[in-house]
């Protein structure tokens, strides 16, 4: 199979899909690699280091898209959208449920997108998803703590607080993957912290891990409402794979907070958290609404783009190599955990949340394949 690495060209995305390791396994499974030329740079794989593994370096995206299996990291950006071809199999990060026109543009290409962040396991986890949702849980206190100070339009809390002076409260939404990290730092940065789920048993088990250094309790709108009004920082982190992220902090929420808090909305990837979330990009990261710092940067693990490619890669290859050796039909129908994973085929959405949050018919992924 021919295999495309393309470079990749979201706002300062320097991740990219494949490490020359990654690279030298499909190769020495028969298959046939350009990486488009430097693709790997900015996270220190140069292009001799892909060549020394076997890759074609080639110029353009368009000779990178003429392949049949494109492995990425990001969703396909809009200027990318001419180069698809119907049957090509995309597999990356799609995030399709807020974005629309990015899903109908796959349709009418007739791409086969095959999404990292649906991908399940037997233990019902997200495995491709978990290791950037651990990053960016833990990126997010530090973001939090950056938006909180004066000059970037924060009430001027320190997170830690220092002797004789309260520490920062932070509340985090969720936890899973996201919100159980983003506790970590922010108890570990000094932070007074509190964790809201809907799962008693998982606030028992996060309870276990942290002891009395964090707070935890039910979600409920209630619980929301009296909370928010106390916290500095908000971490949305919550998660429905495949649909968007229900809108649990409305703008009226926002009005009682104090004027300079922070919310870093996680669940940006997915619609975000918050009624007043809006996408923004590691260029301008930050917006003021209702007095309320906003970061919604989607693609949050680029900041640390060598650790996140690193971590990534070892999760995508093993499914990688079974698309390519195997081809697409069989690995997904051997593989229902792969199959989770497939968003659109032939021109049909193939992911039962996505297709009921758009609105649009599904069709099983083995009768799309058929």
């Amino acid at each position: 199979m021919l295999i495309g690495i393309p470079k990749e060209i979201k706002d300062h995305e320097y991740r990219v899909g494949a490490t020359p390791d990654g690279v030298q396994a499909l190769v020495a499974a028969g298959h046939a690699v350009r990486v488009q030329r430097d693709a790997g740079l900015r996270v220190g794989f140069g292009d001799d280091t892909y060549r020394s593994a076997g890759a074609a370096i080639v110029d353009s995206a368009e000779e990178v898209y003429a392949a049949e299996l494109v492995i990425k990291v990001k969703e396909v950006q809009r200027s990318e959208f001419p180069l698809l071809k119907p049957g090509q199999i995309i597999y990356g990060y799609h995030h399709f449920a807020p974005d629309r026109d990015l899903l109908e543009a796959m349709l009418q290409a007739g791409a086969t997108c095959i999404a990292y962040e649906t991908i399940t396991d037997d233990a019902g986890r997200l495995p491709l998803l978990v290791p950037m949702s651990q990053i960016a849980g833990r990126l997010a206190p530090q973001v939090g703590a950056w938006a909180l100070q004066m000059a970037n339009g924060g009430s001027g809390v320190l997170l830690g607080g220092v002797p004789g002076v309260l520490p920062a409260r932070v509340l985090v939404i969720g936890g899973g993957t996201v919100g159980e990290n983003a506790a970590r730092i922010a108890v570990g940065m000094g932070a007074d912290v509190t964790l809201l789920d809907r799962s008693a048993a998982r606030l028992a088990a996060l309870e276990a891990v942290f002891g009395s250094r964090l707070k935890t309790a039910i979600s409920t709108p209630q619980a929301l409402r009296t909370l928010l009004p106390q916290h500095d920082l908000v971490v949305g982190a919550v998660l429905l794979p495949g649909a968007r992220a229900p809108k649990l902090v409305t703008r009226d929420d926002l009005r009682r907070m104090r004027a300079g808090s922070v919310i870093v909305d996680v669940a940006i990837d997915q619609g975000g958290s918050c009624e007043t979330s809006r996408p923004t990009s590691h260029t301008e990261p930050l917006y003021t609404e209702e007095n309320i710092v906003h970061y919604c940067v989607p693609n949050m693990p680029s900041a640390v783009a060598r650790t996140a490619t690193l971590a990534l890669t070892q999760a995508t290859l093993p499914h990688a190599l079974a698309i390519a050796n195997r081809g697409l039909r069989k690995a997904l129908l051997d593989n229902p955990h792969l199959a989770a994973g497939l968003q659109t085929c032939a021109g049909r959405v193939t992911h039962p949340e996505l297709a009921r949050d758009l609105g649009l018919p599904f069709v099983a992924p083995a009768t799309a394949l058929s």
